[in-house]
């Protein structure tokens, strides 16, 4: 008992060794600015990991091993989805199948039903708090493990003690648990390092905007008057043209320092109950001359006797969601469909703002909201950074999905303060 205890201990140390491995690759990520890991990297050190578990298992003299290689399996299945965990599985079938012994069978229809269970399980496993995690994790294993005890009886006619299966039971059961935690917990101090690392600039960003904005914009200002006074005189066409196109470049100068200026005071000076519908339509009338330029088709879908208000300044949420429209009928070079619809959830309400553009990569969404970040040839990054931080401002949040060739998605999430249905 004491060896099976030991070897499966040692079993438990291979189990922590992607965890650990990754969540040094990724502090080496943020010290020498590597490239975003994948997450092919999970499952490159999860492989590793369950070979090692297969490879230093307890055996039994008629083929019969025991090992913990479930649990990398099914971190596998639940963190990185089923297209992952069906290499893992094929993986962890043709080891044991080059290993040998009658174990073989036990292990191939366990295993594959087990398999197939947290692939159903992973669809809504990411979307689970804490504790459901942790709860649905030991399930998976407490239901292979009884898949596996009643293969190895009715298959391989295998006899052990009962003392021998509860210690292979609960080893599973809390190495288990206990990967699922630590997981959880890397994953939230890495959560927090990154917005640490965002906070930091747009701090630094937002001293610098009040300071410098203000001296800029005065001379600007001059400068645009006296050019102003100088295209309407008697000059040439040519120059005329010339004072047109630097009027107009004056004009985009202002409109970036405003937005450093809203960026660095965005809490609202006047609170006030917004209707969240009147506002999208609001909007929509003011970009809908861009979006005919575009060739693209704003569709709205929400009903017009429910009304939600928020509260807020009507200007700053009016300039965020243009910020946010506009990137996204910018992004439909060759025309397509917007979409904008409210859900209402439990004291929340969602705008969901939908469009048919080229997509984001996951890098380039990790880095929506940064300074000076854009997609664009010409974009500076403050439109979005500004959108970001007036919906922060009102205690909201935005969240973005977005698939190559395919389109973006910003979900727009704020406390609702009253609810009307007609």
């Amino acid at each position: 008992m004491e060896l099976i205890t030991k070897d499966l201990l040692i079993n438990f140390l291979f189990v922590l060794l992607p965890l650990f491995l990754m969540q040094m690759f990724y502090l080496l990520k943020y010290s020498y600015r590597f490239e975003r890991f994948k997450d092919t990297w999970f499952v490159i050190f999860l492989l590793i990991s369950l070979a090692m578990c297969m490879f230093f298992p307890f055996s039994f003299g008629n083929g019969f091993t025991w090992d913990l290689r479930r649990v990398p399996l099914l971190l596998g299945f639940l963190y990185t989805g089923p297209k992952n965990g069906f290499l893992l599985l094929a993986a962890l079938l043709l080891i044991r199948y080059f290993v040998g012994g009658s174990g073989f069978y036990v292990t191939l229809w366990s295993y594959t039903a087990m398999a197939i269970l947290a692939a159903l399980v992973s669809k809504y496993y990411i979307k689970m708090p804490l504790k459901q995690k942790l709860l649905s994790s030991v399930l998976l294993v407490f239901i292979s493990m009884l898949l596996t005890y009643f293969a190895a009886i009715k298959v391989s006619d295998i006899s052990l003690t009962t003392n021998m299966w509860i210690v292979y039971f609960l080893l599973n059961i809390v190495s288990m648990w206990i990967a699922t935690a630590i997981w959880e917990v890397i994953k939230t101090n890495l959560d927090v390092l990154q917005k640490l690392i965002k906070a930091e600039k747009l701090d630094i960003v937002s001293n610098l905007a009040a300071s410098i904005s203000h001296e800029v914009r005065n001379p600007l200002t001059a400068s645009r008057g006296f050019m102003q006074l100088s295209h309407e005189s008697s000059i040439s066409p040519e120059t005329k043209e010339y004072i047109r196109l630097s009027i107009q470049e004056l004009d985009r100068a202002t409109d970036i320092i405003n937005d450093y200026l809203t960026f660095a005071k965005p809490t609202p000076e006047k609170m006030e109950k917004i209707l969240v519908h009147q506002e999208i339509h609001q909007v929509v009338n003011i970009l809908t001359p861009l979006a005919n330029m575009n060739s693209v088709n704003i569709k709205l879908s929400f009903k017009e006797n429910e009304s939600f208000h928020v509260l807020g300044e009507r200007k700053k949420l009016e300039q965020a969601l243009i910020n946010i429209m506009k990137n996204g009928i910018e992004a439909m070079e060759s025309g397509g469909e917007m979409f904008i619809e409210i859900e209402y959830e439990v004291q929340r309400l969602c705008i969901n703002i939908s469009d048919t553009g080229k997509g984001m990569t996951q890098m380039q969404i990790d880095r929506l909201g940064e300074p000076y970040f854009t997609t664009k040839e010409k974009g500076t990054g403050l439109g979005l950074m500004v959108s970001f931080s007036i919906i922060q401002s009102m205690g909201g949040s935005i969240t973005v999905r977005s698939e190559i060739h395919k389109g973006t998605c910003f979900s727009i999430i704020l406390p609702v303060i009253a609810v009307k249905m007609s």
